[in-house]
């Protein structure tokens, strides 16, 4: 096997789950991140940015504007950075990922913002229970080698009646759209994601990540069965993504 072929498998593994997943995401997100924000545009059409606006209305910044908002996976800092302009927003946001080159290419987004950024684990976040008043991931959540550990320890640092926001590629549920996007994310996103950043395989794990990642209606359940109340989700742009919500039980 070529070392093409073996890093393939590698990132399809990955995708797969399981106990090698951490540390490959860590690794090529750490790889791939000067050239992120370039192929999350680029790929998506620019899409990604009205899909990111869906999810921070979602989040409700005004039901407590004087908070401490969490952005998990916050990758390059765009939706820390949106948050902290929302008109009204007078809190703090820390935006935590466990790939530091992502968060320091960043910085310059955030400059003179109420963001903090944060090396952490997101399965093992340094939040004293019930101490924040809302947490986002956008386009992180699939990246979890552990999604239903993840869902309960969101769970647990948000306040009682606290807001999870979830937004996320999904596959689309009409069968004619699928074919169209599944010719699109399996053969042309790999090979512009790897000519554009020079990595060989991190654009073959994200479709993958994808088709392992559950459907619209079930990462719901999987978000009920973690606690959460007050699920609810929309499709975006034909189910191409979609945004999730839901709140921590009051007491």
């Amino acid at each position: 096997m070529s070392s093409v072929e073996t890093e393939e498998r590698e990132a399809l593994d990955a995708a797969a789950g399981g106990d090698a997943k951490r540390a490959y995401v860590r690794r090529i997100f750490s790889e791939i991140a000067p050239s992120y924000d370039l192929l999350n545009h680029l790929l998506s059409l620019n899409i990604d940015r009205g899909w990111r606006a869906h999810a921070i209305r979602a989040l409700a910044l005004e039901r407590r504007p004087h908070g401490t908002f969490l952005d998990i996976c916050a990758g390059t800092l765009d939706v820390s950075a949106e948050l902290a302009r929302e008109p009204g927003f007078q809190g703090t946001v820390v935006a935590v990922d466990f790939a530091e080159p992502m968060l320091r290419l960043g910085a310059e987004k955030t400059r003179g913002l109420p963001v903090r950024p944060m090396v952490a684990d997101a399965l093992q976040l340094p939040f004293a229970t019930a101490s924040t008043d809302g947490a986002i991931v956008a386009f992180g959540a699939r990246n979890f080698d552990a999604l239903d550990e993840a869902l309960r320890e969101l769970g647990r640092v948000l306040a009682p009646g606290a807001r999870l926001v979830i937004l996320e590629l999904s596959t689309p549920p009409s069968r004619l759209v699928r074919l169209g996007y599944h010719l699109y994310f399996h053969r042309v996103l790999p090979l512009v994601g790897r000519l554009v950043s020079g990595h060989r395989t991190a654009y073959s794990y994200l479709p993958a990540s994808v088709a392992n990642f559950p459907a619209a209606d079930e990462l719901a359940r999987k978000m009920e069965r973690a606690g959460f109340v007050n699920v609810q989700f929309r499709r975006l742009t034909m189910g191409t993504a979609a945004v999730h919500w839901g709140e921590r039980p009051r007491v």
